[in-house]
């Protein structure tokens, strides 16, 4: 049994080209094997975070890569490292862990460059039954890119060239003789923990292991015995015989997206998924990684049906085709006001990308009804929950109830709101506390509560909070609806910028005049039943009027999440508010003077 990262581990070693393997394995041995290969200057422990949780539904392999971690060094290193050595590697280890049948490979950075080889290559057809690659190209899919643009340039191809060619500086250096080595076995080894802590935002809880100054003086190999050798020759029969699901980390310092560009020409059966992460994910997402891979093992094989369905609602197994698909699969929304109108078509716009939806309201038909759908229109599970997003208890324990049933939400989205109309001084105390209990406290109980939830596991996410046009408009007839939208977008800026250390976004989404049941519900302060009943009717006949769908503003939120936008004037009247309260603001404020249609 291993110790550390990885302890309960059972261990074996295989022998193999004049090399020992250090293996691991976790799991139940009659499952599907997944085998995680891990990249430069890593060794096993990288997938430390994503095995433990496989190991509960898979039998899960890692193992040191020559020459690293507890594996013994080629010798002479100089042609050791090269991409035929390592598939005999793992062809010997896959060989001891899972003889009569095929595994499902897992691979990181260099993990994933020689994983690529293994996928593509004749001699290991039938014993690949899927590829999960993260962080790591194919040498030969990389050389005919290079070469093409090249070939034929133009200034966007020149530019993704120079690019990726500045984000290369590393490959140069390691290149070189003798330093890399120096620097690793020194200054560098030493902080390397500290670099990928401030940089890379790892913490520092045991990885990387003290074998670092060693694996990465022999990892240097890695780079100098294929990487010239493959881009200035690179294969031209480089297709994968097995379904790859492709991970890209946006935030890769060291790896443009643009390299994958042209994939669907390699890869006749390819999944893409996108994470808003930096290099080292396996150790900063391991649990998106692990839902993914999860999915995408469990469609490969005669498992049934991934995921976790609600009551009453059912899944299914078919990849997701919307738009956001690569970036909100399998992820996990909480959307709040969901019964009707924009919560309603946020919800539906998640479950498209493949999202898991929790939608919320106090309508507890209207919410059941949208749970109901999302999980027909693609949600692989979908719950309603009944809460009054004002009732902080009733909100601590849905937050509960989700984090322990669900899981941690991805993506919170605060939508729930109420309107109110009328003069400041025909607006009573407790027409301001009901307006700022929905707009204002129900918008602070989601952030607090379930964004703490984020902030522990440590892992980012995103808060999206309903604002509105409202927020920069103002109006004589809406001082309360107004300040409430208002206190929204400031909590919203001051959010983004407390949490983005911590890999959480914040937007703030601001619509104008959208045609939802807002208005029918509307009070009007300082009237009777009857007048408020007629403005209510007036105000959605002028909405109407306007027809301005609710999925628009639902499309916009899924936008601001993918681009990590601070905030989002929605409707054109939204944007052109927004526009004048930064550069002529007494035109808005005498507009703001103008009498409302009654």
């Amino acid at each position: 049994m291993t110790e550390g990262l990885l302890k309960g581990a059972r261990e074996r070693w295989v022998c193999t080209g004049g090399v020992e393997l250090c293996v691991a394995e976790l799991g139940d041995a009659d499952r599907p094997t997944v085998l995680l290969v891990h990249g430069y200057p890593d060794s096993k422990e990288v997938w430390s975070k994503v095995a433990t949780r496989l190991a509960d539904d898979f039998h899960v392999v890692l193992y040191d890569v020559r020459g690293h971690g507890r594996s013994t060094a080629p010798t002479p290193l100089r042609g050791g490292f090269t991409l035929e050595k390592l598939t005999d590697d793992f062809l010997a280890v896959v060989d001891a862990v899972s003889p009569d049948r095929p595994v499902h490979v897992v691979g990181h950075d260099w993990g994933s460059v020689q994983s690529w080889e293994f996928v593509t290559v004749k001699r290991t057809e039938g014993r690949i039954a899927s590829f999960t690659s993260m962080s790591g190209p194919s040498l030969d899919h990389f050389g005919h890119w290079i070469k093409k643009r090249m070939v034929r340039p133009t200034p966007r191809r020149v530019g993704q060239l120079l690019g990726q060619g500045a984000k290369s500086w590393y490959v140069y250096m390691l290149h070189t003789p003798v330093l890399p080595e120096l620097a690793w076995r020194g200054p560098l080894g030493a902080r390397w923990p500290k670099m990928l802590q401030r940089f890379e935002n790892v913490p520092q809880d045991g990885y990387p292991t003290p074998s670092l100054p060693s694996d990465a003086a022999h990892g240097a190999w890695l780079y100098r015995d294929n990487v010239r050798a493959r881009l200035r020759r690179p294969r031209a029969d480089a297709y994968a015989h097995a379904p790859v699901q492709l991970i890209t980390p946006l935030g890769d310092v060291f790896l443009s997206p643009r390299l994958y560009d042209e994939l669907e020409l390699w890869v006749p059966q390819l999944t893409r998924r996108s994470l808003p992460a930096k290099h080292w994910v396996p150790r900063t997402r391991p649990d998106q990684l692990v839902a993914w891979i999860k999915d995408f093992v469990t469609s490969h094989e005669d498992l049934g049906e991934p995921g976790a369905s609600g009551t009453g609602v059912a899944t299914r197994s078919a990849a997701p085709t919307g738009r956001y698909a690569d970036r909100f699969a399998g992820q996990l929304v909480l959307v709040t006001g969901a019964a009707s109108g924009i919560g309603r078509a946020t919800a539906f716009a998640f479950a498209e990308a493949g999202a898991r939806v929790v939608a919320v309201d106090r309508d507890a038909e209207g919410v059941a009804r949208t749970a109901e759908l999302a999980a027909l229109i693609g949600a692989p599970a979908a719950w309603g929950e009944t809460v009054d997003v004002s009732d902080e208890q009733a909100m601590e324990k849905l937050a509960e109830k989700v984090a322990t049933e669900y899981g941690v939400v991805d993506v919170l989205v605060n939508n729930a709101g109420i309107g109110l109309s009328g003069s400041f001084f025909d607006t009573t105390a407790e027409d301001w506390k009901k307006v700022l209990d929905v707009n204002l406290w129900g918008v602070i109980h989601g952030c607090r509560i379930f964004g703490k939830q984020m902030a522990d596991r440590g892992q980012g996410g995103h808060i999206v909070n309903t604002a509105s046009a409202a927020a920069f408009q103002p109006s004589k007839a809406l001082p309360a609806y107004s300040t409430s939208k208002a206190a929204v977008l400031m909590l919203s800026e001051c959010l983004r910028a407390e949490l983005a250390g911590q890999g959480i976004g914040v937007s703030a989404i601001c619509p104008g005049l959208v045609n939802t049941n807002i208005t029918s519900t509307a009070r009007f302060a300082g009237v009777d039943a009857e007048e408020e009943k007629r403005r209510q009717k007036r105000s959605s006949r002028l909405y109407g009027l306007r027809n301005y769908p609710p999925e628009k503003v639902a499309r916009a939120v899924l936008g601001a999440v993918v681009r990590n936008q601070a905030v989002v004037p929605v409707t054109p009247e939204a944007r052109g508010a927004h526009l004048m309260s930064r550069f002529t603001p007494r035109a808005l404020r005498a507009v703001a003077r103008l009498e409302p249609p009654l």
